[in-house]
């Protein structure tokens, strides 16, 4: 659920052309600052792409070529960043509204931050994944009977370990490119964020469907797993193809939702609410993106304000998922003690 707002939003944000920077003016400025490393009077050490000589003596090119690459991602990001700015000043001035600039609103930096405010959500909602996961691992192992060879009588356990590292690993990368936009980290945060949507179909379907057997969990397990890797090395390899991703992401998304909203509803689990109120909230959400608008102060966009509805849902989903823990526990020792 939450993993499916956190890849579309991925889908939603990037777009390949905009108003800004079609604009020729800016266009300009872009172009100039790159081959001169300056904008009237400011220039970029990182546009300078000269070597150290320790660089150039180094017997194996790939330290260099690396160095290179990103002095010229952040030269590339310093200049648009910076034509960006003189640009909206120009348009503030003649009373035009901010426009967008390769598919995101012109935000202010903090810290060399590009989107501060999406980063500081990203890293909450990774936080409150870590506390959710941890608040969960010791409930299952410190608060509750175990199995003989101290295995959880919770069959489900080793699925929700798993989505709360892949959950943390996508927020981490999420965290990282939303500071920093170069290539290598935007392929990076899509392929963790699918990585991360197409387990969670996984675990939504054995867990509403309660399935346990594990030959049945492999014959759903490993068609899935084969398709979400398919499609991560076609974005890596291929082509980032942002309209095919989000066809895929919404389709896994979708039928997710769709899911646990039914599994929600017909199911006799104490703690249903929680996890029906995780998908009506996250759709809710969802509007955010929908009904986008500039920054405010430079910081607050809508993009960033979803990032932030993901947080009190990620503590409710984790909430439910304590719950469940809790709930099938008492099940199986009930019919434990019947069977004796």
């Amino acid at each position: 659920m939450v993993a499916f707002l956190l890849v579309l939003s991925l889908s939603a944000e990037v777009l390949n052309a905009s108003v800004g920077d079609a604009d020729p003016g800016y266009r300009s400025c872009v172009k100039q600052c790159e081959e001169n490393g300056c904008i009237a009077e400011r220039c970029f050490p990182n546009c300078k792409f000269s070597l150290d000589r320790s660089l150039n003596d180094h017997p194996s090119h790939m330290l260099e070529s690396l160095y290179l690459q990103w002095k010229k991602e952040d030269c590339k990001n310093d200049c648009r960043y910076y034509c960006m700015l003189d640009r909206e000043k120009e348009r503030k001035l003649l009373n035009d509204v901010p426009v967008q600039y390769h598919g995101k609103w012109p935000f202010s930096r903090i810290y060399g931050m590009q989107e501060p405010a999406s980063v500081v959500f990203s890293a909450l909602n990774m936080a409150m994944h870590f506390y959710g996961w941890k608040s969960f691992f010791t409930l299952l192992y410190n608060k509750l009977p175990l199995k003989f060879g101290k295995k959880p009588y919770y069959e489900y356990a080793g699925l929700w370990h798993v989505y709360g590292l892949l959950s943390l690993n996508s927020w981490f990368w999420s965290v990282v490119f939303h500071t920093r936009d170069f290539d290598l980290l935007e392929k990076l945060d899509y392929s963790s964020a699918v990585a991360l949507l197409g387990y969670s179909l996984i675990l939504t379907i054995l867990r509403s469907f309660n399935i346990k057997d594990e030959a049945t969990r492999v014959l759903i397990f490993s068609p899935l797993v084969a398709f979400v890797i398919t499609h991560i090395m076609f974005l890596n390899f291929v082509k980032l193809d942002y309209g095919w991703n989000m066809k895929v992401c919404v389709s896994m998304g979708v039928l997710q939702l769709s899911i646990w909203a039914i599994w929600s509803c017909v199911s006799n689990h104490p703690s249903w609410w929680k996890l029906l109120f995780v998908v009506v909230g996250g759709g809710l959400g969802m509007l955010l993106e929908i009904y986008d608008f500039p920054p405010y102060k430079g910081l607050f966009d809508a993009h960033a304000l979803w990032h932030a509805t993901t947080i009190p849902l990620t503590y409710l989903l984790w909430s439910f998922i304590k719950d469940d823990v809790q709930f099938l526990t008492a099940k199986r020792l009930s019919k434990s003690k019947k069977s004796k």
